[in-house]
């Protein structure tokens, strides 16, 4: 008889300014077995009419209550840059709140929370120079920037996700993540490098490691293949590694 229920279940969330849109092709890269859910955060892709959120705590609550009712079957969390942290936060109410945990996260192209500290302030920029670092970047449709319509339209949201993003502090006292956890990076990533990304062995219990790939801050824009495929690989391994434990 056919198992109606996924293998797994993953939540992707987006990077800061961004939407489901650039990840759109992910679900047919990933197992056919899984259900990929890609989640706009309100102000965003399909939830453009809806007011922005821009703190990071209040995003991770109001993002874990849409999802909560989807956290039966075996799951897992995987966010991008702004999505990294968020995962990151999500997790954390998960386990504070003793929801049934993750069988697997993934945090890409965002620092480790210890690693997190002043930087560079994107979102006071000048249009001008924000348009030219955001560009270099990469992430963003180039229409954004040469439609003045578009960018009048697109340019508040994505500030306020920057706010978001450099404002936040982790927790200090917050303890490792007691679930499975795999980094990724690009090698060429100045804002989240590979060292940085490294720290995030220090977050959780069972880290499966850093993977590096070619390429910047969106390694994975032109070709999503390698990042999929380790994706596939990491998460297929912390379920099958639950289900031993289970069977034992």
């Amino acid at each position: 008889m056919h198992d109606p229920r996924p293998a797994l279940r993953l939540f992707v969330l987006h990077h800061a300014g961004g939407s489901h849109l650039l990840y759109r092709n992910w679900p047919a890269g990933l197992p056919d077995t899984w259900d990929v859910r890609l989640l706009d955060a309100p102000g965003h892709g399909l939830l453009l009419d809806l007011p922005q959120i821009s703190d990071a705590g209040r995003l991770a609550d109001h993002l874990l209550r849409d999802i909560e009712p989807e956290l039966t079957d075996p799951y897992a969390l995987f966010g991008h840059s702004m999505g990294g942290l968020l995962t990151y936060e999500i997790t954390r109410r998960i386990v504070d709140r003793g929801l049934p945990l993750p069988v697997w996260v993934g945090v890409s192209a965002r620092s480790a929370p210890q690693s997190t500290g002043p930087g560079s302030l994107y979102h006071e920029l000048p249009d001008a120079e924000l348009r030219t670092r955001l560009r270099m970047l990469g992430g963003t449709p180039d229409e954004v920037f040469d439609d003045p319509d578009l960018w009048e339209l697109f340019a508040p949201i994505i500030r306020a996700d920057l706010r978001l993003v450099e404002n936040w502090r982790a927790a200090p006292d917050a303890a490792a993540l007691p679930v499975a956890l795999s980094a990724y990076a690009g090698v060429e990533d100045h804002s989240a490098s590979p060292a940085r990304m490294a720290g995030w062995e220090d977050h959780t219990e069972h880290f499966l490691g850093l993977r590096v790939f070619d390429g910047h801050h969106f390694y994975f824009q032109d070709d999503p293949g390698p990042l999929l495929r380790q994706i596939a690989s990491d998460a297929t391994a912390a379920l099958d590694a639950l289900g031993a434990t289970r069977s034992s």
